[in-house]
């Protein structure tokens, strides 16, 4: 009998450590997914905004750095002026490509140094009065105060 309780005390103990190995994976993984999935979704909510011309809401979306570059209402203004006057469109549709994470990342040359940044693949395709034409960039994202931000790329 004694050799069948050490037995099962050793069972025990080992399905206890792989309960604890996966919950720590599990804990690890979801910890990863919600970070792209909110960072993706941000996006995704960003241009949706701009698809349907709610400029205001999108500039909102931006991250603080992006927000100095110009001022709510020539985003505003500049935007609707050149992607639906300039270019006779009255929306697009956009795909959203794999993220990739950088450790480390800067808007601009002069920029500090933001940390844990997804770069995102965007193509928003128009179909215009000069024809269609797909517009690819990459747009990054990152938390400030809580909340995933967008930026664009200044760097030369």
């Amino acid at each position: 009998m004694r050799k069948k309780s050490a037995l099962s005390k050793r069972l025990l103990s080992g399905i206890l450590v792989l309960a604890g190995i996966f919950a720590v994976f599990l804990i690890i993984r979801s910890a990863f997914f919600s970070s792209t999935g909110e960072a993706q979704e941000v996006v995704d909510e960003f241009y949706g905004y701009e698809q349907e011309g709610d400029f205001a809401n999108s500039w909102g979306l931006f991250h603080s750095s992006m927000k100095k570059k110009f001022s709510k209402g020539n985003y505003i203004q500049d935007r609707a002026h050149v992607f639906m006057n300039h270019f006779g469109v009255e929306t697009f549709s956009y795909t959203i490509g794999e993220l990739e994470e950088l450790k480390d990342w800067k808007m601009s040359k002069t920029g500090p140094s933001l940390k844990n940044v997804y770069k995102v693949p965007v193509t928003q395709t128009y179909k215009g009065k000069y024809g269609n034409f797909d517009l690819e960039q990459e747009v990054f994202v990152t938390e400030e105060k809580g909340k995933w931000r967008i930026l664009w790329d200044y760097n030369q």
